[in-house]
């Protein structure tokens, strides 16, 4: 043990609690078979920690003590059930298996299933997208509920109302890998929980942030946490590429004053290498197995990062592929913005226009943002003011809004980026 400022303990608590949140509940999950009871079983262990690390001074193994003290509540709960002698068995065995041997690689292996199986659980298609999101990261991230209200820019009652919801559905939820038959679409739920996570954290849908780095943070650990834990997926490590990649230009994003950068714009210098690196090792393992979507979108990003220059003949070529796998008027719109970057705005705009009327785009303030950018390619510049001021009545986010704003007031020359979904 080693005493410390209580102020430092409860940063110390906090730090490790992040690391270890989604072990311990995975744990002690498969003891239990309750996901809810198992959240409220690892909250418990916390508790014991605020209090007694204080005290106490912490651990020289702060999280094999919490597991521990985990597993402790969770037989004092089985105790208190019926036909409880077969868990309590299999509980005193592993017990003793982290007494004996510390962590060795059986029980890192054991764990980790564990976390598959939370993850799988979490991440269950019976549960609404916002759903999934918000347990995702109470379970497996350790937010509490007012972080995410606040990651979400949503209130705190609405916040535990999505998790509480999100338990109560998983109520009757088997703790347990899908079969084979199901792997895929349960794999394709957890990665577009983990990329909604991400988008939200990368351009801000709402409020006055033009980004939330903390979420991108947060997605790209889940990224890397399912790369070791599935790792013959191609479109895990295709997820986690694009991840990686587009998040090492969120340094650039921003200037010193706060204000949103435009890709054009931006100071490659600032872009964060090591994240780079990650990306492109990534990118080649999906490409490697075999990769989709995900792997296609990643590859995308990776002609931004190759180079001093975007390469848009080859985005613009990706994108034909990925509108063929995947067709959705997101994709058709960024294909347009590629086209029309790559050196035929013309074409460009007559592929945007033809997304006029598609309703998934209605009220979607990129749709008008890209027709403002090739019309004013084009020199329609009193076209484009209006598309551009569209734009800005449309948006949410305030960041976006000023950026639009000045496009519309000439203040600004720089192209618009595609989404980044």
């Amino acid at each position: 043990m080693v005493a410390a400022d209580p102020s430092v303990v409860r940063r110390t608590v906090e730090a490790v609690w992040r690391i270890e949140a989604g072990r311990i509940v995975a744990v002690v999950a498969r003891l239990t078979g309750d996901v809810a009871l198992a959240e409220e079983i690892a909250q418990d262990a916390l508790v014991a920690a605020l209090e007694r690390w204080p005290r106490d001074g912490v651990p020289d193994d702060p999280g094999p003590w919490l597991l521990a003290t985990a597993r402790h509540k969770a037989v004092d709960q089985i105790r208190r059930r019926t036909a409880y002698a077969a868990k309590l068995a299999l509980v005193a065995r592993e017990t003793a298996e982290a007494a004996d041997g510390g962590f060795d690689e059986a029980v890192e292996e054991r764990i980790g299933d564990d976390l598959l199986r939370l993850i799988f659980t979490a991440c269950h298609p019976a549960l609404a997208a916002e759903s999934r999101v918000a347990l995702t990261l109470r379970l497996l991230g350790g937010l509490t509920t007012a972080e995410i209200a606040r990651a979400f820019l949503i209130s705190e009652p609405t916040a535990a109302a999505r998790i509480t919801r999100a338990k109560k559905a998983l109520a009757g939820v088997e703790f347990a890998l899908p079969p084979p038959p199901e792997l895929g679409d349960r794999v394709a739920s957890v990665l577009a929980t983990v990329y909604l996570i991400f988008n939200e954290g990368y351009a801000s849908s709402s409020g006055p942030s033009w980004a939330r780095p903390e979420l991108c943070d947060e997605a790209l650990r889940l990224g890397r946490l399912l790369q070791g834990l599935l790792p013959r997926e191609p479109e895990v490590h295709g997820l986690a590429a694009l991840m990686e990649l587009q998040a090492s230009r969120l340094p650039a994003r921003v200037s010193p004053a706060g204000e949103p950068v435009l890709l054009p714009d931006q100071d490659r210098r600032l872009w964060d290498r090591l994240l780079i690196r990650r990306g492109l090792a990534a990118l080649d393992r999906a490409e490697e197995l075999g990769g989709g979507v995900y792997t296609i979108q990643a590859a995308i990003a990776a002609c931004h990062v190759r180079g001093t220059e975007s390469d848009w003949p080859r985005i613009a070529a990706l994108y034909e592929v990925l509108h063929h796998l995947q067709p959705s008027p997101v994709v058709a719109l960024n294909r347009a913005v590629a086209v029309g970057m790559a050196g035929d705005p013309a074409r460009g705009l007559a592929l945007a226009d033809e997304l006029a009327g598609e309703k998934a785009l209605r009220g979607y303030p990129q749709l008008p943002a890209v027709r403002g950018d090739l019309l004013a390619r084009l020199g329609r510049l009193a076209e484009a003011r209006a598309a551009f001021a569209e734009a800005a009545a449309l948006t949410r986010n305030e960041a976006e809004r000023a950026i639009f704003a000045r496009r519309a007031g000439g203040l600004s020359t720089g192209g618009v980026p595609p989404p980044a979904g």
